[in-house]
């Protein structure tokens, strides 16, 4: 659930709603009936049922339940763009998005209209609550903004002819970003989660809490396609010894050698995009990498993940609104870096995997009703006297920046996004939605030698103890409610 800005007035917010709202259209302006129609597998949605569905979130949690009289474009909209709202009836099946043919594109846009006049018209007499849940509309609108960049990515891949959906920019020459270097980050207790003061959070981004914090540093930078490059043509595809169990599996089974949308050709490797087959910017942030590929990559590295509240701790005081954005219907794109020392690409550009279990703060609630009750969260145990919550969370939290940041498309690596789709143990989505950036990123620490060693043994009091046969129990990956979750590891 979110909470409205407290200095919001409401011609504010018409604005807002004017300004993502037609962000999505113009998204979509290119696409023909059906280019928005196919659904590419299982896990992906049409671009028609994308502008559907966020269409039918203002007009059932909105004009439905605030708006004396509001008269539904079409009642039958109410079960074929309902998404995982179990409060609001039964749904179409997900996996047959693709098969609704009809309404038409022009039908769907004809509904956003419909509900656009309703809502503007209404706006000025909407009560506080219902303000709250148009603000909670447009950031989910606009998560779905990089979802459908995202599922319109994987379905051109699929299309031999490699369609491009923006007009490719002209290569223009880029210097490399200079060598990674460490920022120290915090140690000892730190406050992280929304303190009910940013005027806007997902109800999963509190409460605030302390975290204890060991010692660590952050890559000031995100991974670039050229050091992912390096690790490839070190055999870091090749290398058992680096993976993950289960991510070693996924690498034998899909017989993965490089992030998805990579191809090698005479002139080197080249990446599919929204733009087209391009050139690999070895500049630019990689994308479009899982969570196994960028642990993977940080083995290789001699560093790890950084756990969410690392991550948090060095972003707090860096503005979410700064960095590389996708505030306009162009190709979203991750820059390289400029070539400063201080901590950078934190939000913007891409989303970046932690290596942190996807589990609730401590004294979360679920947000009360329909709308903090979603199928696609896990669902969380009440710790201590603390009274059970509600069986689901809603949304990712943004810090995380999981792995398709996507105001463009894809997942990357900070020391290794919509965006663009990340591949996971079964080939689907194994990024986190929340936020918005151009891609997707990694961050690594270097605060401790590689996994399976003793603590005395880093510490140079005594030998280490002989290699097990595995380094650590694997990293069990569940599909819960239509995405991939990481449940956590032991070692």
């Amino acid at each position: 659930m979110a909470r409205s800005w407290s200095d919001a007035r409401q011609d504010d917010l018409a604005t807002r709603y004017r300004d993502v709202r037609g962000l999505t259209q113009a998204i979509a302006a290119p696409l023909s009936d059906a280019d928005a129609t196919v659904q590419s597998m299982p896990d992906a949605s049409p671009a028609k049922w994308h502008l559907a569905h966020v269409t039918w979130f203002f007009e059932t949690f909105v004009l439905r339940d605030h708006v004396e009289n509001y008269c539904p474009f079409d009642p039958r909209y109410a079960y074929l763009f309902n998404s995982y709202y179990e409060a609001e009836g039964p749904r179409h099946a997900r996996p047959m998005r693709g098969m609704l043919s009809r309404p038409a594109l022009s039908d769907i846009l004809a509904y956003r209209a419909h509900v656009d006049a309703a809502l503007i018209a209404a706006l000025p007499m909407l009560p506080p609550s219902a303000s709250t849940l148009v603000t909670l509309g447009l950031h989910h609108e606009q998560q779905h903004q990089e979802l459908m960049l995202t599922d319109l990515l994987h379905l051109f891949s699929l299309n031999p002819l490699e369609p491009a959906l923006f007009e490719a920019r002209s290569a223009s020459a880029v210097d490399l970003p200079g060598p990674l270097h460490w920022i120290e980050g915090r140690e000892g207790l730190a406050e992280i989660g929304d303190d009910g003061r940013s005027g806007f959070a997902f109800d999963c981004e509190g409460p605030r809490h302390r975290a204890l914090l060991h010692p660590h540093a952050l890559a000031h930078r995100a991974i670039t396609n050229g050091e992912w490059i390096a690790f490839i043509e070190d055999g870091g595809y090749a290398t058992p010894s680096l993976w993950l169990s289960d991510g070693w599996a996924w690498v034998q089974a899909e017989g993965a050698e490089a992030p998805l949308y990579w191809r090698k050709g005479e002139q080197g490797w080249t990446r599919f995009g929204l733009d087209g087959r391009q050139p690999v910017n070895p500049a630019a942030p990689v994308t479009h990498i899982s969570l196994y590929e960028a642990d993977a990559y940080a083995s290789w590295a001699g560093a790890r993940l950084p756990t969410e509240a690392e991550w948090e701790s060095a972003a707090q005081n860096i503005a979410p609104g700064g960095g590389n954005q996708f505030d306009g219907s162009t190709c979203p794109r991750p820059y390289p870096a400029a070539p400063t020392d201080a901590l950078k690409q934190m939000f913007g550009d891409v989303w970046e995997w932690t290596g942190s279990a996807y589990r609730p703060h401590p004294g979360f609630r679920a947000a009360p009703g329909a709308v903090g009750a979603s199928r696609h969260n896990p669902a969380a145990r009440a710790v201590g006297p603390a009274p059970p919550p509600q069986p689901s969370r809603r949304g990712d939290r943004r810090w995380r920046r999981g792995a398709g940041r996507a105001r463009a498309p894809g997942s990357g690596a900070r020391c290794p996004t919509p965006g663009v789709r990340s591949r996971s143990s079964a080939g689907r989505r194994g990024w986190h939605r929340a936020g918005r950036a151009a891609g997707a990123g990694v961050l690594h620490n270097r605060d401790r030698p590689r996994r399976g060693r003793s603590r005395a043994a880093r510490c140079g009091l005594r030998p280490a103890r002989p290699p097990r046969r595995y380094r650590y129990r694997p990293r069990r990956a569940r599909r819960v409610h239509g995405a991939w979750r990481d449940w956590g590891r032991s070692g």
